[in-house]
């Protein structure tokens, strides 16, 4: 498929560790109650038999679970990049699983057991009687029996509740926050410093922060201050400044510190501002996976406002600016363009110059040479004679010479004749302010408002800052603002995943129905997936862990398994109802029978999902929440299919038809088939 082993195709095949015994699990349970309730079969035809009457179920199971990842090929952008890995790896898994134990397994079965006997005996001796305990669960039912109008009653009410109730509490955000050991802070001195004076305001910044994380606790630390030179051979877009006032540090911790980057950072937050006034601080995600779940922007929350008059988008921007600084959750709040930037006006009197012979070129081009450079106003080259090699000459002032308006005043201009004005004889020199830098997208002026995040989800921050620019009011004639950073990716992927959740779900449906002939038993199988769901949702608010990429397919894969289980349950259950007996004794009976498969392809996946459920190891976070949504979700959904679904099996079944409604003549069970 051109796929590569990444962290998306290693979680793939950590989801499929528990699910890729299921199929050996019921395999083995059912050949091993086949040969018991049969003890005079020969051993070779009751591992036919029972590979033969489990076929068809774990094939849907099988089917189950690789649905609900068949939307994934369905979505775009990061979800889809995200995703697809995942979902071939998974597919292929459980593929493989499937041909292996329907084929080499049962062959391996009969080769080690070749002896009955012994296997009867070994069975019987067994430490662990895994038949009392499905038996007293089977003797349980029985006395619920009469109650089970009031427990489905009870398991609706209760699903309703926690979906109700809990599922609103449970953030959402685009991807799990990973705590890392570095960080970037972005410094912005007063507009207009020169870049040697924010050097040594960086140093001191770098000091303050080693202090505040502790003596000998920062590993290492690269700062880059000013904007970058025409020749700096590195590319603006990975390194933006705007400014000689602007300076970006990375900073790297030692890991064996143990130090919350979050927590230092909110530290930093109120213990620089004072010590540097008049500067900001902005921090930005330092490990790469943050940043690129930023898409572009500098910090997670990002709102871009574009327009054709800039007068409009600055003066909308400033009051988005001031309602964004209501919400409690937002940090560092900034205009990302410096609009105030320190300026030096030369008006000059045309008239005047005229006189002395004097153009407006000539004076701009005094300007640049005196302020900046002639290099980009007037190239020169001169050739060695020697070896031939070109060199660039170029006409600049001293910096130290240009530090007042005096200094701009006595700039002589260059005419063309012997008369040397000064700029101040024709001009009149001020002091002033401008716009530092101006953006654009697609052709339309561009503002940018940044912000990060503390103490609340990005879901809950997304709503306010929807009211925030409701409150803001209406823009100005032709002004829109577009949500960046990870919002918009935010709100795009979840839409994604629940769309591709429904159809999923669709798929599964159908492909029973279609199965069992039968839409009602298609329902029951479906009535436990609520219970998987709000098991994710306890497991999520009882971890405080929000609903995310991670967290989302976690839920997907414990609905697959769930469901798995359930046809696995309802496929036995509906076997005996069809044979003569009662629903309910066949559902109650179902749950005794395939307790075992059940329990043991759960306590296998949970067993699999706990190592990343405890975040062990480095980075860890990123995966946690796939495990803890796959834990929570499996242990009720485990729980509902033992308990509940018995009962709804009965009361839907109850006055169900035992004949098939399928119109082969040669079909057994049809009731157009030949008596």
């Amino acid at each position: 498929t051109g796929q590569t082993i990444n962290i998306m195709t290693l979680g793939g095949l950590a989801l499929a560790v528990g699910i890729l015994v299921d199929e050996g699990v019921v395999e083995i349970e059912n050949i091993d109650s086949t040969l018991r309730e049969e003890p005079d079969i020969q051993p070779a035809r009751g591992v036919l038999e029972a590979t033969q009457r489990t076929v068809m179920a774990r094939f849907l199971s099988m089917l189950s679970i690789v649905a609900v990842f068949v939307p994934s090929f369905l979505m775009t952008g990061v979800a889809k990049n995200l995703f697809v890995p995942l979902s071939l790896a998974v597919a292929f898994a459980m593929v493989a699983s499937f041909l292996l134990s329907s084929s080499l397994l049962p062959v391996l079965f009969l080769w080690m057991h070749r002896k009955s006997g012994a296997h009867r005996k070994a069975l019987q001796t067994g430490w662990l009687n895994f038949d009392r305990v499905r038996n007293r669960w089977g003797a349980l039912l029985q006395r619920l029996a009469p109650w089970r109008w009031p427990v489905v009653g009870i398991y609706l009410a209760v699903v309703l509740a926690i979906l109700g109730l809990l599922g609103p509490l449970v953030g959402k955000e685009l991807f799990p926050n990973v705590s890392g050991h570095q960080f970037r802070l972005r410094f912005d001195a007063p507009t207009g410093t020169r870049a040697e004076d924010t050097a040594r305001l960086v140093t001191s910044v770098l000091d303050k922060i080693q202090a505040t994380a502790g003596p000998g606790n920062v590993d290492i630390s690269l700062g880059y201050v000013g904007t970058q030179a025409a020749s700096y051979p590195i590319n603006t877009v990975f390194l933006w400044t705007s400014g000689p006032q602007e300076a970006v540090m990375n900073v790297a911790l030692k890991p064996e510190a143990g130090i919350d980057v979050a927590a230092l950072e909110e530290k930093l937050r109120t213990i620089l501002p004072p010590q540097f006034p008049g500067c900001s601080f902005s921090f930005e995600p330092g490990d790469i996976v943050s940043q690129i779940m930023n898409f572009g922007a500098p910090t997670p929350v990002e709102l871009a406002v574009t327009g054709p008059d800039f007068a409009g988008v600055r003066g909308y921007t400033e009051k988005l600016r001031d309602e964004m600084s209501k919400v409690s959750a937002l940090r560092d709040l900034r205009i990302e363009q410096p609009l105030n930037y320190p300026s030096v006006d030369v008006r000059m009197n045309r008239e005047l110059a005229g006189q002395l012979g004097v153009t407006a070129e000539q004076v701009g081009r005094s300007l640049s040479e005196a302020t900046a450079s002639s290099r980009f106003t007037t190239p020169n080259y001169w050739a060695d004679p020697k070896t031939g090699v070109a060199y660039q000459v170029q006409v600049q002032y001293p910096q130290p010479s240009m530090t007042s308006t005096e200094d701009v005043q006595n700039i002589p201009v260059m005419p063309g004749d012997a008369q040397h004005p000064l700029v101040g004889d024709l001009a009149r020199v001020t002091e002033g302010t401008l716009v530092g830098e101006y953006d654009r997208s697609n052709g339309l002026w561009l503002l940018s408002l940044s912000a990060n995040t503390a103490g609340e989800d990005l879901g809950r921050i997304t709503n306010s800052l929807d009211a925030a620019i409701r409150h803001a009011g209406p823009p100005p004639r032709g002004v829109t603002v577009q949500m960046r950073g990870q919002v918009a990716p935010m709100r795009g992927t979840l839409s994604n995943l629940g769309i591709g959740l429904l159809l999923a779900i669709a798929l599964i449906f159908l492909l029973l129905a279609a199965s069992f002939e039968s839409m009602r038993v298609a329902f029951v199988i479906f009535t436990t997936a609520p219970a998987a769901i709000c098991g994710v949702v306890v497991m999520l608010l009882v971890t405080h862990t929000s609903l995310n990429i991670q967290s989302y397919m976690g839920a997907i894969m414990a609905i697959g398994v769930g469901t798995a289980n359930a046809i696995l349950l309802v496929t036995f259950a509906d076997e005996r109802r069809r044979a003569g007996g009662s629903s309910l004794a066949a559902g109650i009976e179902g749950a005794r029978a395939r307790m075992r498969p059940i329990v043991m392809t759960s306590a296998a996946m949970i067993a699999g999902m706990l190592p990343m459920a405890l975040a062990l190891g480095e980075g860890a976070e990123a995966t946690a929440p796939l495990g803890r949504a796959v834990i929570g979700g499996l242990l009720a959904a485990t729980a509902a299919n033992l308990t509940v679904l018995p009962f709804i099996f009965s009361m839907v079944q109850e006055h169900a038809r035992t004949t098939s409604a399928s119109l082969d003549p040669d079909d057994p069970a049809s009731r157009y088939g030949a008596r």
